[in-house]
């Protein structure tokens, strides 16, 4: 019986060696490098997670331009890993090929949305988390005027922006919302240097609160607004420890969860495929408090955005969505 009960045990542990085996999860980051301290920093602490919480192993790959997108994604579907995730809306043509190629294989691709059978298409509702990180910028801000540094100039940026200030004017109606874009292409992204300079300029410009809305970028964003005295609010990642005691909040984009989830839906066979919208009521975005920044926010402050965080999920206070129209009221 003993003996009986050791090989029963012995075979379940292989099967679920063997199950486990069948799982090769990847993922691919977007320009800007798997340690932004924003974006894709997000994607790989999602992936850390699963293989501490699981024990199975991860592939990764950072890509250094555009050309080797399609080619990377290719080789990975290749090489059978499953399921696959991108991390950025840049993918979506390579992806668009591949997994036509690939119907076997599940990919998830954050921030776009491509319709194939075999793909999740994760977004994220950053106009929710940008309404409060507005919230507070308002009641923190001393001159009446607060400003945005976005990366690239597209419309999902855009969204950050729009959600922002309609936090800031909900707030105070008179205050003054300075935007500024640091380019047009994938560069964007990575140009700390560009960065400070746009936040200088703006400062010089009355601003004494800046969101930083632009990948690795953002750091000298950042940087910058801590060496004027000034306060920052960092994105994606909770970033209140790159400055501490300067940074006045970070956005977070949960792009951990998506990645988490699509590996663990994958290994639970349970992965979806569509849309996968992630809110505040989803808890796909928030706002960061911690040790670093908890000095500088008063009770009045959190309370504000907590006020605003309830009315949204309730539906009291609908932010406008940039992405659907490209009209910002605020």
């Amino acid at each position: 019986m003993k003996r009986t009960l050791l090989s029963f045990l012995a075979m379940a542990a292989m099967s679920a060696t063997a199950m486990a085996a069948d799982i090769k999860p990847a993922i691919i980051y977007d320009l800007g490098g798997k340690f932004d301290k924003s974006f894709n920093e997000a994607a790989y602490g999602g992936a850390e997670k699963f293989k501490t919480e699981t024990g199975i192993e991860y592939r990764d790959f950072e890509i250094a331009n555009d050309a080797q997108r399609e080619q990377a994604l290719r080789r990975f579907a290749k090489d059978g890993n499953n399921p696959i995730v991108m991390a950025g809306f840049s993918w979506a043509a390579a992806l668009e090929k591949v997994a036509a190629e690939y119907p076997d294989t599940n990919f998830a691709i954050i921030d776009m949305v491509v319709d194939k059978p075999n793909v999740r298409s994760v977004v994220y509702k950053e106009q929710e988390g940008s309404y409060l990180v507005g919230v507070m910028a308002a009641l923190a801000s001393k001159t009446g005027t607060v400003s945005f540094v976005g990366g690239m100039d597209i419309p999902l940026i855009r969204k950050f922006a729009c959600g922002y200030k309609g936090g800031v004017m909900a707030t105070k109606a008179d205050a003054k919302v300075l935007e500024a874009m640091t380019g047009t292409t994938p560069d964007a992204w990575n140009d700390p240097v560009k960065g400070g300079e746009i936040t200088k300029s703006q400062i010089d410009q009355g601003s004494d609160v800046v969101y930083a809305a632009a990948g690795g970028t953002g750091i000298g964003v950042l940087q910058a607004a801590a060496d004027a005295g000034k306060l920052g609010i960092g994105v994606d990642s909770n970033q209140n420890g790159l400055q501490p005691g300067k940074v006045l909040t970070s956005m977070l984009k949960r792009v951990d969860v998506a990645v988490y989830n699509a590996f663990m839906d994958a290994k639970n066979d349970s992965f979806s495929y569509g849309f996968n919208v992630l809110g505040l009521a989803e808890g796909g975005v928030d706002y960061a408090m911690d040790d670093n920044n908890a000095p500088l926010v008063s009770d009045e402050m959190k309370a504000a955005v907590e006020a605003a965080k309830a009315d949204i999920i309730a539906g009291k206070i609908s932010v406008h969505d940039y992405m659907s129209d490209n009209n910002c009221p605020y």
